[in-house]
């Protein structure tokens, strides 16, 4: 059976998974830089899949290429509530939707507001409900469905300085495993991707010395590339990760053995 991705919408996660660091931090990088590290890989490895659509394949890649030139408002409840419609519209359906979407507001707890909270909670896990609830109807009268969303490394081991960072993160597994329960028996399955340090336009712009400062935290001995962190979702989007629920993948070079 061949299976049609039909990606709702991705935007930049950060994808460092422990924080920048020491001399940069997210605002330094330009944004175009750091938007779309995943839906890269994803586009890329959509083309190897044995088993896919030609046709659903094709209105994958237009849709890719509308997020690429659309940034849209992460911040806008009803916006976020139309991408759903707007991808059945587009696409006829939803089988798979994975969540990328992130920012940060890096500060020590202690003098962290209640803006730089609210806003890191209401894109990284508000968003992400949002769109788990809208594509829930349709993937429930499909009797199908994958829900991937993109986690870090940072919701499981916490990171100073990003406590709203790690809530949210965290926020997802839970919920993830939450939304599993509800929905297994109808084919769906919800699971997490936690990417540790991966090697984007965004790590370019370090220095030698601090690439050597991350790596040797890493087991692997190097940062991972966004088309690994993509072959991870294809596989839980694939109907091969049927009986896998409820789980989050740390993809993360063995940083954090989890």
């Amino acid at each position: 059976d061949s299976i049609v991705l039909n990606v709702v919408r991705h935007h930049h996660e950060r994808l460092d998974g422990s924080g920048y660091p020491d001399g940069l931090k997210g605002d330094d990088i330009p944004i175009e830089a750091r938007r779309f590290s995943i839906i890269d890989g994803f586009d890329a490895m959509t083309s190897l899949r044995p088993y896919r659509s030609d046709v659903g394949v094709a209105a994958a890649h237009r849709a890719l290429d509308e997020l690429r030139a659309h940034s849209g408002s992460w911040y806008d409840a009803e916006a976020v509530d139309s991408l759903p419609k707007q991808a059945i519209a587009a696409m006829g359906s939803v089988d798979v939707l994975v969540n990328n979407a992130g920012i940060t507001r890096d500060n020590i707890f202690m003098r962290m507001s209640d803006e730089e909270w609210a806003q890191v909670i209401e894109v990284n896990l508000t968003s992400t409900m949002r769109l788990c609830r809208g594509v829930m109807r349709p993937m429930m009268k499909a009797r199908w469905g994958r829900i991937i969303n993109i986690s870090s490394i940072v919701g499981a081991t916490g990171n100073p300085g990003q406590a709203n960072y790690a809530a949210s993160k965290a926020g997802m597994v839970g919920m993830s495993k939450s939304i599993a329960y509800e929905v297994a028996s109808r084919g769906i399955t919800v699971n997490c991707i936690a990417p540790g340090f991966i090697a984007t336009a965004m790590t370019d712009a370090l220095t030698e010395d601090q690439k050597d400062k991350i790596n040797v935290q890493i087991p692997a001995g190097r940062m991972g590339t966004p088309e690994e962190i993509a072959a991870a979702a294809l596989y839980l989007a694939s109907p091969q990760a049927g009986y896998v629920t409820g789980a989050t993948l740390h993809v993360n070079g063995g940083m954090a053995m989890l």
